[in-house]
């Protein structure tokens, strides 16, 4: 009889977890996301645009390809790891635009140490030939302030991995971040950010 117990035991857990999907955690190594900073004002052409990439990416995933609206995802960022990579430009002024980047006039790092991004649904979803489209919804945390987002993208599952491809574009403002501003507003940073993000995760 126990051991009938502990037979229905194991199968019903068994059959729970693949009601919830595969498990996967991030790549550090292999993931990235690049922000995409623009300038804008009288003299924009003095300035000149940014990018900066998150690095050390790392959460968890949930997939279902059977069912696709049951899957999920967390993501982690620390906003320490965050770097200007603004290919052209000296290591001075890149440092310099890193410092004014982490200070409390944008991030804020050492009051707001990471950035969060939780899925909430996945809708709108196709097979293609490769993978899946699909419109993943969650919510942002950034500077301290957490808003709804959605944005396309597009899936794959190859062997033990997922690969995950998107772009999704937000306000500063809406995080509580004042663009930054010189020569007395004749260049700025826009406050659009457009942040592109090619992920990979593994089975665990």
């Amino acid at each position: 009889m126990r051991a009938l117990s502990a037979a229905l035991i194991s199968l019903l857990a068994s059959l729970s977890a693949g009601a919830q999907g595969t498990s996967y955690a991030i790549d550090t190594q292999q993931s990235k996301m690049d922000i995409h900073v623009g300038k804008e004002g009288a003299f924009k052409a003095f300035g000149h645009d940014h990018l900066i990439a998150a690095k050390q990416l790392s959460g968890e995933v949930q997939f279902d390809p059977q069912k696709l609206d049951k899957s999920s995802v967390r993501l982690h960022v620390p906003t320490k790891s965050i770097t200007v990579i603004d290919p052209g430009e000296s290591e001075k002024d890149r440092k310099e635009v890193e410092a004014t980047m982490e200070s409390d006039k944008v991030l804020d790092v050492a009051k707001f140490p990471e950035i969060t991004f939780t899925s909430t649904s996945i809708s709108a979803a196709k097979k293609t030939s490769d993978g899946w489209e699909l419109t993943l919804s969650g919510k942002l945390n950034l500077h301290g302030v957490e808003k709804a987002v959605s944005f396309p993208l597009h899936v794959r599952a190859e062997n033990n991995e997922l690969h995950a491809q998107g772009e999704v574009s937000i306000l500063q403002t809406d995080y509580g971040v004042t663009p930054v501003k010189v020569g007395g507003g004749t260049v700025k940073v826009k406050d659009k950010l457009k942040i592109t993000f090619n992920i990979v995760a593994r089975k665990n």
